[in-house]
């Protein structure tokens, strides 16, 4: 055995070792921006440079180079190639891209009515931001696991994450505006600006060029150094994972606990689950309108209930520095979507007959072969 394969063995390991305990890092994470905050709200003001954009420069701050390490190390783990099978087929690939963009304005437009009969126009607007700035987002590539585990094909859900990733330059600044249609007072107009002047802008360069320059580095990389590097850059982007949830958590729960609103924070997670659970049913019934095989239905129900959250966050917290509460839905959903994952995981792997043996390779009906097993698969905890 060479001394690469040796390092990669190691690496595999650990990383087995810390995905099996990444259900309890996260609330951990939680706990500690409640507890000890000072070290994250020091890192939310800590600048890290500048980067031009169209009509300013905007400033980097560790949440957005955590992110971006975050993005890069997922698009590394993705051939490419592997993604070309999607073309001979692309209806459910435009279809899931589409409903990616769409279901979620179409469930904040239903919230944004409930909210109405709120007394705190404040509170509803500013979770209603909260909600659009998830919404906005693309696919989770922790959707990409869920997926495979559930029997999904999983070229098709990887297809789908890239594919709204990409896409985000238009469609961001397209949610962005819809949700300023149905929001009030300074949060109307602080997404109607973000809409007009730098969503786009700030996608391309906070989500697109991490993802691009991951799949650009992957494709000129050798599969053996590839294989040798992976684990340990997956340990790492977890890692930040976790430290971006930590430092994104600091200053809304320290609000909280300075000035407790516990109808807020329990409206913000009926909220958000609300959403969560209405993405992932809706997802479900496009695929059953569709009638797409199981394995296709699977990828379309998990890429329509998950957003990249991560990214959500950094924007409530850099956007939204002196409004807290809009983060609060932001971090609900962000550990809701992985229970209804799981609960999906468990009904849609046993309705196909098929719990993609942990682990296993589920069938590839895209290409009418069968697929290595994530062979392109983002960790868990890359787009959260």
């Amino acid at each position: 055995m060479t001394t690469a394969e040796l390092h990669a063995g190691s690496g595999q390991c650990l990383l087995a070792r810390a995905q099996r305990h990444l259900t309890w890092a996260m609330p951990v994470a939680y706990v500690a921006a409640a507890v000890v905050p000072q070290a994250g709200q020091w890192a939310r003001q800590l600048p890290c440079g500048t980067l031009p954009l169209p009509g300013g420069r905007a400033t980097l701050t560790a949440q957005t180079l955590l992110l971006a390490w975050v993005l890069f190390t997922a698009a590394l783990q993705v051939r490419v190639r592997e993604l070309t099978v999607l073309l001979r087929r692309p209806g459910l690939l435009v279809a899931g891209t589409a409903a990616n963009t769409a279901l979620p304005l179409l469930i904040l437009a239903l919230l944004a009515g409930a909210f109405l009969l709120l007394p705190d126009a404040d509170g509803g607007s500013g979770l209603l931001t909260g909600l659009a700035l998830i919404a906005a987002m693309p696919v989770a590539g922790g959707a990409t696991v869920w997926g495979s585990r559930a029997g999904g094909n999983q070229t098709l859900v990887v297809g789908l994450v890239m594919s709204s990733t990409l896409l985000s330059p238009l469609t961001i600044p397209l949610t962005l505006a819809g949700a300023a249609a149905v929001t009030s007072g300074n949060y109307s107009a602080a997404l109607g600006r973000m809409a007009q002047v730098a969503g786009g802008a700030l996608a391309a360069a906070g989500v697109v060029a991490p993802c691009l320059l991951g799949l650009a580095v992957r494709a000129v990389l050798p599969d053996r150094f590839a294989t040798a590097a992976l684990p340990w850059l997956k340990l790492l982007a977890l890692g930040a994972a976790l430290t971006l949830t930590y430092v994104n958590a600091s200053g809304a729960f320290a609000d909280l606990i300075a000035r407790p609103r516990p109808a807020l924070l329990a409206l913000a997670t009926l909220a958000a689950a609300a959403m969560c659970a209405a993405s992932f049913l809706l997802g479900w019934c496009l695929a059953r309108a569709l009638r797409a095989a199981h394995a296709d239905a699977v990828a379309l129900t998990f890429t329509s209930g998950m957003n990249n959250s991560s990214a959500g966050a950094v924007l409530a917290t850099t956007r939204f520095p002196d409004h807290p509460h809009v983060l609060l839905p932001i971090l609900a959903y962000s550990l809701l979507q992985k229970v209804l994952a799981g609960i999906a995981d468990s009904t849609l792997a046993g309705r196909g007959g098929n719990r993609n043996g942990r682990p296993g390779a589920p069938a590839d009906r895209t290409g009418g072969r069968a697929a290595p097993a994530n062979r392109s698969g983002i960790s868990r905890e890359a787009f959260r």
